[in-house]
């Protein structure tokens, strides 16, 4: 990919990035593994990297602010965009009810395949190499995604600092086929339902979810 400017050692872990596990169902006898792994891999050096990046540019904040900041950098939303811009859903390899459910435009698939990349690049490149993309794709929007707003974060300092409790999040139901599910997801304090909200992926159901708590309740 002329984009990434980034040529890997390893083509069959490049290949391995924009395999979605829906494309598996439709071609069993291929012998190809999907990018979870990958995905599994990128979410953890993503952490990592931006954590420390946050850590040496703003040694004036506490661990809440950094946390809070990087939680906005690493966002669902944020790596879409991302993975927007780079043209990763085009390139994806998905069944044919994703594709025709927008499945190249998804913002859970997008972000997902985003943290594949970063995964494999770990991998075939090592962790500079890796700090080097993020650099040059990521660490860069920090204005941007300052103006976003964390209702899962605002919620929980809310909740800890007025009952000194830590939220939990539970799925409720989820509707509609693999391939294009629909998630509804209720907040709660303890027992006690505070919020409930819907989305096409788990992370955005919480945050409506979470929304929906401080509108009501806080």
């Amino acid at each position: 990919m002329r984009k990434l400017k980034i040529s890997f050692k390893k083509k069959k872990l490049f290949v391995k990035v924009f395999i979605h596990r829906s494309y598996l169902n439709e071609h069993p006898n291929e012998g190809l593994a999907s990018n979870e792994r990958l995905e599994f891999l990128g979410d953890a050096v993503l952490e990592f990297l931006t954590s420390k990046f946050l850590y040496q540019k703003f040694p004036q904040f506490a661990e809440g602010k950094l946390t809070s900041l990087r939680s906005k950098l690493v966002c669902e939303r944020s790596l879409a965009k991302i993975g927007r811009k780079l043209g990763l859903g085009q390139r994806l390899l998905m069944s044919r009810g994703e594709e025709k459910s927008g499945g190249r435009e998804k913002p859970a698939l997008l972000a997902n395949t985003f943290e594949a990349l970063l995964g494999a690049i770990y991998l075939d490149q090592g962790l500079t190499t890796a700090k080097k993309f993020l650099k040059a794709h990521l660490f860069p929007t920090l204005k941007e995604v300052k103006k976003y707003r964390d209702y899962k974060s605002d919620f929980q300092k809310i909740a800890q600092e007025k009952f000194e409790i830590t939220p939990t999040y539970k799925i409720l139901k989820e509707t509609g086929p693999d391939h294009a599910k629909t998630f509804i997801v209720g907040v709660y304090l303890k027992k006690k339902p505070w919020g409930r909200g819907e989305g096409k992926s788990k992370q955005e159901g919480e945050q409506k979810a979470a929304k929906k708590a401080l509108e009501s309740n806080v």
